[in-house]
């Protein structure tokens, strides 16, 4: 069997052993000591351009040592949860804040301007009164059904009398009076919270690779305050838009740092469980923002209220460490082995059980310079760039195609009058994302990540198609007078038929494009390597927010492009299929400490490999120098297993 260089260490190693598509620990993948060949001594230069395989097995090794998930690291993952709450707070803080309310101008008393869901008759803007996203506001120049006359008449107006339905007596909109010819400005402030979150991604999540997550999230926390309180007390609504966009970018930092600790904290077997926990406290919060909305009354004391529980999280700086597995991974083996030693003791596990020599080990490599790593270095990789952009697909499709979706169950030709409701609008959307991942818990639990987020997309596929194919087929054959039958079957019911199944689809469209969004964010965390993952995360976040910019975008364009917008996101479901088979499955596996073991991550086929059946797969070492099947001959006599690239063994 043919040895293969590590290119960021120099040491020799045998190919790892695959199992269940990716990578065995690297303590388990070595050769045991009786089949290594004999070799001279080394000399002190060449040890120290060495590292040992055991301090890169963290969660099979240095995890266990450290008494797995104790009481210590629970508490940890407690604390990462609780700011799950107010994160949700500031996410949903928009439906609140720039709601559009009716109005009336108190000049002549008149109700001309006054908007109604169902009769948009006179309004400058006739748009729903409450959408799952945000309410859609026309420009000033777009076109309306009214004439001319009215529509300058209902916009002549000095003075606005407002009815928010948010739960608020004043909000943005009623505050500077954005509607006519200033109603494009809500637009441009939801603009800026999302754009925010993007840059924010992007940007924190290299930090975080480079100076640690502990530093980044107590500077995101800092600003997040500044920015946060600094935008209740905006003058304008550019000074509102632009605050936005730095609180969004904090806000980001925040729920990345967050994140990628949650994950580096735990065992293989608990990430999962510990990361839906986080989902549903986020929950929590979107249902409880409308009742701390209508206690507050004023958007101004709203967002005080939701920015200033950010500083209980001032003391994370003092209890919450860095996180252990990046120390390891970058090779800061100094800092590691204080914490380490903070852990077993607050652990109370008793230094004997070293039965692998942890300890030992590290105390070699204290003179070791720490190495950290860009997600810039992933271009240069063979398989790791391809998951990871298969999944930043995956979350713009999700999170893209979702508010397809949303505007079609708020369609007012569907004609749901309970759906124009705000309140009934709100839950109705938490609702479907509380049943999504009470859905994906058995779903991954059973299926693994890769084959619940296989089914997640072919469920979000076949809604958006039936959407766009079955209904406008059933308008076509209801209104042609040659198909006589089912113009007598359908006459009456075709509209109400049409618009039950519209409601149906929508239903299981959102719900299912939610779990593919979240669950790409997930599978990301696990199959990126320690070293980059805050990068990768960004990646895959960033990808979703620019699904998410899809709505406003939308609305500030009066819904032009709707259908083709939905057309091509459905095109996008199809290829995400195709894709997702591509992918590995970490269900049960360690995560990647850096980018070699990350390369290492394989798929596995989704049906199980008959016995006695040869695969037609080369091996990872044979890929890379066809002459290994030579070398194999000569230094293979102990080795009686070929593992193949797609995780499966023959003899």
């Amino acid at each position: 069997m043919t040895t293969d260089r590590d290119p960021e260490s120099g040491w020799m190693r045998q190919p790892e052993a695959e199992e269940n598509g990716s990578v065995l620990p690297a303590s388990c993948a070595a050769v045991p000591p009786s089949e290594d060949p004999p070799a001279a001594p080394a000399s002190p230069a060449q040890q120290g351009s060495r590292y040992s395989h055991l301090l890169l097995d963290y969660d099979g090794s240095v995890l266990p040592f450290l008494g797995g998930l104790g009481s210590y690291q629970r508490r940890l993952v407690l604390l990462t949860w609780i700011p799950a709450l107010f994160l949700a707070f500031s996410q949903f803080s928009d439906f609140f804040m720039l709601d559009q309310p009716d109005k009336w101008c108190k000049t002549n008393g008149s109700l001309a301007g006054k908007r109604s869901p169902l009769h948009p008759g006179n309004d400058s803007s006739p748009a729903p009164e409450v959408m799952l996203q945000l309410p859609p506001l026309q420009l000033p120049t777009a076109a309306t059904h009214v004439t001319s006359a009215p529509h300058n008449d209902s916009c002549l107006c000095h003075e606005w009398t407002y009815q928010i339905h948010a739960g608020l007596v004043q909000n943005v909109v009623s505050k500077w009076d954005l509607v006519c010819d200033s109603s494009w400005k809500v637009h441009i402030a939801k603009f800026s919270l999302v754009v925010g979150l993007i840059f924010g991604y992007l940007i924190t999540g290299c930090i975080a690779d480079w100076i640690g997550r502990r530093l980044v999230l107590l500077f995101s926390v800092i600003f997040n305050l500044i920015f946060g309180l600094s935008v209740a007390l905006s003058v304008n609504v550019t000074m509102f838009s632009t605050l936005r966009f730095f609180e969004g970018f904090c806000l980001a930092g925040i729920f990345l740092c967050l994140y990628a600790l949650r994950i580096e904290l735990c065992p293989p077997g608990y990430r999962f469980m510990i990361t839906m926990v986080a989902s549903f406290i986020g929950m929590a919060g979107q249902f409880l923002l409308p009742g701390l909305a209508a206690l507050c009354r004023d958007w101004q004391i709203l967002q005080a209220v939701i920015i200033c529980p950010f500083i209980l999280m001032l003391s994370y700086w003092y209890i919450f460490p860095e996180s252990l597995r990046w120390l390891m991974a970058t090779l800061q083996f100094e800092d590691a082995k204080k914490q380490i030693l903070q852990t077993i003791h607050k652990n109370r596990v008793n230094t004997e059980s070293d039965i692998k020599g942890v300890m030992t080990e590290l105390e070699k490599e204290l003179a070791r310079r720490p190495k950290k790593v860009c997600i810039v270095k992933v271009v240069g990789t063979r398989n790791l760039w391809k998951n990871i952009l298969v999944l930043c697909v995956n979350s713009l499709t999700g999170y893209g195609i979702h508010h397809c979706f949303a505007k079609s169950l708020m369609d007012p030709e569907v004609n749901m009058n309970i759906m124009h409701n705000f309140y009934a609008n709100y839950f109705a959307m938490a609702g479907i994302t509380l049943a999504s991942c009470l859905a994906m818990c058995p779903v991954v639990g059973f299926l693994g990540r890769r084959g619940g987020l296989l089914l997640f997309m072919i469920l979000t596929a076949l809604a958006s198609l039936l959407q766009l194919g079955l209904l406008n087929l059933i308008g076509k054959y209801t209104q042609n007078p040659d198909t006589v039958i089912l113009l007598n079957i359908f006459s009456g019911m075709s509209e109400t038929v049409k618009n039950k199944f519209s409601v149906i689809f929508s239903i299981i469209g959102m719900f299912s494009s939610h779990a593919v969004g979240s669950l790409s964010v997930f599978f990301c965390a696990e199959i990126t390597p320690t070293v980059i993952r805050g990068g990768g995360l960004g990646l895959v976040l960033a990808s979703a927010g620019f699904g998410m910019l899809t709505a406003p975008i939308m609305e500030l364009h009066n819904q032009k492009g709707y259908f083709l917008h939905h057309v091509i996101f459905a095109c996008c479901t199809l290829i995400c299929i195709i894709c997702i088979l591509l992918l590995p499955e970490s269900k049960n596996q360690s995560l990647p400490e850096n980018i070699t073991h990350g390369e290492h991550y394989t798929r596995q086929p989704l049906l199980p490999h008959k016995k006695g059946e040869q695969p037609l797969l080369l091996t990872n070492s044979e890929l890379k120098d066809y002459s290994g099947l030579h070398d194999s001959v000569a230094m293979g006599d102990g080795v009686s297993e070929n593992t193949t690239v797609n995780g499966i063994k023959s003899t």
